[in-house]
């Protein structure tokens, strides 16, 4: 039991430790990237830029505001788990960017090139928002939208980040040029295509179906060594009409390299065909 309480909890801290790491890289993205050049790529931070722009408060303090709102949001539509790991991230994002304020007072662009801040904005959020979003967490305000719109109308996160961001694109025009309008729905869109490209990176596994004269060393193997599962099928051969056992079994990355070594070790002569599976939906059994 002490055992099986250390493993939790072990698994609960590197939960959060990568939950810090993805705001971490989020904040620096928005402060080193977004505001030096006033850009409003799809995000709750970029609404807090036009709003400070029009009234003068502190984008630390209506990132915070904004950050609630969506948060009670995000706790009545997508759940529990989601909500307070939302509400950490809520409260250590505007903390770390008023660390960059403290730090960095009157910071100016890295690159003096806006289009090339955007470009850098996109792709590190990206990985920050993919980082969260893996462990069932947000940045909050878009993000929690976003993240309402994928569970209820089953789009992408991505292409639901680019509906939402949109209308913050928009809201640019109230306080800037034409020109930073559209470079804030590029943004957004280019966001929202690297974060799907990278999710589905990362939550891709493989569908590997294997027949071989060796199907009860490859299945228990499967079973045991692997502790992964696996469905048998019946097939029949066109030809010689030989019915022949099949083995089904989906598998991470690291899986299927273990996998794959012990079938050409086990059988070289196996037949083996490989999928790439991007999403799995199952309920899991009470052990």
């Amino acid at each position: 039991m002490n055992k099986m309480k250390r493993k939790k909890c072990g698994a609960v801290l590197l939960d959060y430790l990568l939950i810090t790491l993805g705001v971490v890289i989020i904040a620096s993205a928005v402060y080193f990237f977004l505001v030096p050049s006033h850009l409003v790529v799809g995000s709750i931070s970029g609404l807090a830029i036009v709003i400070t722009e029009l009234t003068g408060v502190s984008m630390t303090v209506i990132t915070m505001g904004l950050n609630v709102l969506f948060l009670l949001l995000g706790l009545i539509f997508v759940g529990k788990e989601f909500g307070i790991k939302t509400f950490y991230t809520s409260i250590l994002l505007p903390v770390i960017l008023g660390i960059w304020e403290y730090l960095f007072p009157d910071f100016t662009s890295i690159m003096e090139e806006p289009f090339l801040d955007m470009l850098c904005f996109c792709l590190f959020i990206s990985i920050g928002q993919a980082i969260l979003f893996c462990r069932n967490a947000s940045s909050g305000g878009l993000d929690i939208a976003a993240k309402i719109v994928n569970k209820y109308f089953r789009l992408d996160l991505g292409v639901s980040l680019i509906l939402c961001g949109t209308i913050v694109s928009l809201s640019a025009a109230f306080a800037y040029d034409i020109k930073t309008v559209v470079l804030g729905l590029l943004g957004t869109y280019l966001s929202g295509t690297v974060l799907d490209h990278i999710l589905f990176g990362i939550n891709s596994k493989k569908k590997v179906c294997i027949i071989s004269k060796e199907n009860d060393v490859i299945q228990d193997f499967v079973l045991h060594d692997l502790g992964s599962g696996a469905t048998l099928y019946e097939a029949v051969g066109a030809f010689t009409n030989e019915v022949r056992q099949e083995i089904a079994v989906i598998v991470n990355k690291a899986e299927y390299s273990k996998l794959m070594a012990f079938i050409s070790k086990t059988d070289e002569n196996a037949f083996v065909t490989v999928y790439t599976v991007n999403e799995i939906i199952y309920r899991p059994k009470n052990l």
